[in-house]
C-alpha cells in the first residue's frame, strides 16, 4: 500500500509538532536556577555575631569570587580539563573517556562536563528517562549561556556533596579542615576534590589509604596541566590528612532561635532554607548568657527546698524600641523545646493588678486616693453564688491609699476597686497595652485568673512603664546569601496612656519596690519597678519589672500545674531571678 504524498507531509508536519511541543514542554519545567538548593539559615545577634545555623542541607553559600584559584584548578584537573575551552558538552572529553573506558573494559573515565554535572545537581532528578536528560541538555545550554565558566564552577562548588553531611565547598573545609575555604591549602582543595567521586569511599577518615591514592591522582593531575610546581607539588604530598571531623553547629539562645525560624518560616515559607538568609536578630549575646545563668542557678536553688521539676522562662526587651534582648523558654532545651516565655499560657495572679490600677488612673483616680480593704463578696457569673476573695495574709487594712494597696497586694482592696471602675474597663486596658489572650470581665480577673504569656505581659509592662504599647521585635535586617538586604524592621508603637497616668504608675510600681512584695529587688542598686505575682495555690510565680531602659519578666512553674512547693511565691522564686539578671545588666 502506498501512502500520498501529501498524508507523509502531514504526518511529517504532526510529527515534528509533537516533538517541538516535547521539548518546549521539557524546556519550561526545568527549575529556577536558585530556587532548588538548600543553604543554610544565619542567625547573627545585635552585634553581628553567628549564634545559630539552622538547615536541612548543611551548605554555606560562597561566592565564586572568593574561591581560590588553587581549589578552581584542583576540581578542573579531576573533574574536566577542557572546562574553559568547551560550550558545556565536550565531545572530545567524550571519546577519549570512551576510547580509555573501552581500552580498560570497564568504566574508569566519566565523559560528563562540569555544566553537566551541575545541571543534575540542579534538577535532583536521578531517573533514568529521556525526559530527564534532555532537561539536562536544556539547562546545560543555558548555563552556558546565562553564566560565566568562573560562575558555573562556584555554583558546582557549592551544590556538591563532600560526604560527612557536608554540602557544597564551604561546608566541607569546615567539616574536613576547620576553616573557609579561602584558606585551603593545595593538598586540602585536591582533597576535597577527590572526594566527588565517591565521598563515603575515599574519606579521609573512614579509609586513609584510599583518600592518600585518590588526592595523589588530583595532585599529579594539577602538576601535568601546569596548574602547580613541582615544589607545590612535592610539599601538598607530605601534608597529613585530616583525622577528625568538625561539625560545630551553632545554637546558642535556643528558645529565641526556634521562635525566630517559625516566625519567618511562616512569612518566607519554603525560601527561608534556599535563600541563605543572614538574620540579624535582636538578641545580646551578653544579656543572653546572663539570662540562662540566672534561670539556671535560681531553679537549683528553689529545687534544693522543694522537689526537683521546676521550670523558668526570662524576656528581657528593650523599652524604647520593643527589640528582645534575652530570652530563656525553659531549663533545657535539649530535653524540651517547648517555649514557656512564648507558648505557656499561665496565670499572671498579682501581677495583673497594675493593670487594675493603671485604668483607674486613667478615669481620674490618683495613687493617694483611697479604697476600702475589707471583705468584699460578689456574684460569681460562672459558677452561680458569691466569691469572696482573700488578703494573703488574711488581714484587711482597711481605708488604704492606692498606692498601699498595690505595694501590699491587697485583693480584697484590688477587687473592689475593679468593681467600682467597671471590670470592662480594666480588661479593656489591659488588652491596650498587649495583653493578647481571651479576658472576660468576671470579678476574679482582677487577680489574674486569665491566662496569659510572659511575653505579652512582659511586653504590656511596657506601656505601664512609658505611656506606650510596643510591639516586640526579633530581628531587625535580613539579607539574602548575596548580601541585598530583603527586609528592615522599624519599631512599632502607639500611645495609650498620657504622661500623668505614667507617671502615677511608676509611684505605685516603686512603691512595690521600696515598701511591698518586691523589696528584694532594691539590691539591684538602681531605680527599679515592678510587681509580684502568685496564683492561689503556688503553681505559679511571678516578677515582672523594669528600670529606665528594659522590662523584663521572670516566670516560674511546673510544666503539669502542680504547686511549685509549700510557702513559694513569686517574691522567694520569681524575683531572685529577676535580680540576679538585672544586677549583670549594664546601666
Amino acid at each position: 500500500m502506498t501512502i500520498p504524498k501529501r498524508n507523509i507531509v502531514i504526518i511529517s508536519i504532526i510529527a515534528l509538532m509533537v516533538v517541538s511541543g516535547t521539548l518546549i514542554y521539557t524546556y519550561f519545567l526545568i527549575p529556577d536556577l536558585d530556587t532548588n538548593t538548600d543553604y543554610v539559615l544565619h542567625i547573627h545577634s545585635d552585634e553581628g555575631e553567628s549564634i545559630a545555623e539552622i538547615y536541612r542541607e548543611r551548605r554555606y553559600f560562597i561566592p565564586h569570587h572568593k574561591i581560590p584559584d588553587h581549589v578552581m584548578k584542583a576540581f578542573i584537573a579531576i573533574e574536566d580539563r577542557r572546562f574553559y575551552a568547551h560550550n558545556g558538552f565536550d565531545i572530545k572529553g567524550i571519546l577519549r573517556a570512551l576510547h580509555r573506558n573501552i581500552a580498560a573494559g570497564t568504566v574508569v573515565e566519566g565523559g560528563s562536563t562540569i555544566t553537566q554535572q551541575l545541571a543534575k545537581l540542579l534538577l535532583k532528578n536521578h531517573e533514568r528517562r529521556i525526559s530527564r536528560k534532555i532537561k539536562e541538555m536544556f539547562l546545560t545550554a543555558r548555563l552556558e549561556l546565562t553564566q560565566s565558566k568562573n560562575e558555573i564552577l562556584g555554583m558546582y562548588l557549592n551544590l556538591a556533596y563532600f560526604g560527612e553531611r557536608a554540602y557544597g565547598i564551604e561546608a566541607a573545609a569546615r567539616t574536613y579542615f576547620n576553616k573557609s575555604t579561602d584558606r585551603l591549602t593545595i593538598a586540602e582543595a585536591a582533597l576535597l576534590a577527590a572526594l566527588q567521586k565517591a565521598p563515603n569511599r575515599y574519606s579521609p577518615i573512614r579509609n586513609t589509604i584510599r583518600a592518600e591514592a585518590r588526592r595523589k591522582i588530583v595532585l599529579n593531575l594539577m602538576k601535568a596541566y601546569g596548574f602547580i610546581t613541582k615544589e607545590e607539588y612535592d610539599a601538598a604530598l607530605e601534608e597529613p590528612l585530616p583525622r577528625k571531623i568538625y561539625v560545630h553547629r551553632r545554637y546558642e539562645a535556643p528558645y529565641f532561635a526556634e521562635l525566630l525560624r517559625q516566625q519567618l518560616g511562616r512569612k518566607y515559607g519554603a525560601h527561608l532554607y534556599t535563600s541563605g538568609f543572614h538574620v540579624y536578630s535582636t538578641i545580646d549575646t551578653a544579656l543572653q548568657s546572663a539570662a540562662e545563668q540566672a534561670v539556671r542557678k535560681g531553679v537549683r536553688d528553689i529545687e534544693m527546698r522543694t522537689k526537683r521539676g521546676v521550670q523558668a522562662a526570662l524576656v528581657a526587651i528593650d523599652m524604647h524600641t520593643g527589640a528582645i534582648k534575652a530570652m530563656v523558654g525553659g531549663t533545657d532545651f535539649k530535653t524540651t523545646q517547648f517555649n514557656r516565655a512564648t507558648m505557656a499560657l499561665r496565670q499572671p495572679g498579682s501581677a495583673f493588678k497594675p493593670f487594675v490600677y493603671a485604668a483607674a488612673l486613667e478615669r481620674g483616680m490618683s495613687c493617694t486616693d483611697r479604697v476600702l480593704d475589707i471583705p468584699i463578696s460578689l456574684p460569681d457569673p460562672d459558677k452561680g453564688g458569691m466569691w469572696s476573695p482573700k488578703n494573703h495574709s488574711w488581714a484587711y487594712y482597711g481605708n488604704v491609699t492606692l498606692k498601699t494597696a498595690l505595694s501590699l497586694s491587697l485583693n480584697a482592696a484590688t477587687v473592689r476597686l475593679a468593681h467600682d471602675i467597671g471590670m470592662e474597663s480594666v480588661c479593656e486596658t489591659a488588652m491596650r497595652c498587649g495583653i493578647r489572650s481571651t479576658l472576660r470581665p468576671r470579678p476574679s480577673a482582677a487577680l489574674g485568673t486569665y491566662e496569659v504569656t510572659l511575653l505579652d505581659l512582659t511586653a504590656s509592662y511596657i506601656a505601664l512603664a512609658t505611656g506606650k504599647k510596643i510591639v516586640p521585635l526579633t530581628y531587625t535586617i535580613i539579607t539574602d546569601r548575596n548580601g541585598k538586604v530583603i527586609e528592615r524592621t522599624k519599631p512599632l508603637s502607639q500611645q495609650v496612656f498620657p504622661e500623668h497616668v505614667v507617671k502615677q504608675m511608676k509611684v505605685l510600681l516603686r512603691a512595690v519596690v521600696e515598701s511591698g512584695t518586691g523589696g528584694k529587688a532594691l539590691s539591684v542598686q538602681r531605680t527599679v519597678y515592678g510587681k509580684t505575682g502568685t496564683t492561689d495555690d503556688a503553681s505559679d510565680a511571678w516578677f515582672i519589672g523594669f528600670d529606665d531602659t528594659m522590662a523584663v519578666g521572670v516566670w516560674v512553674g511546673r510544666d503539669d500545674h502542680t504547686t511549685i512547693g509549700y510557702y513559694e511565691s513569686g517574691s522567694e522564686t520569681a524575683l531572685p531571678i529577676w535580680v540576679d539578671f538585672m544586677r549583670k545588666v549594664k546601666h
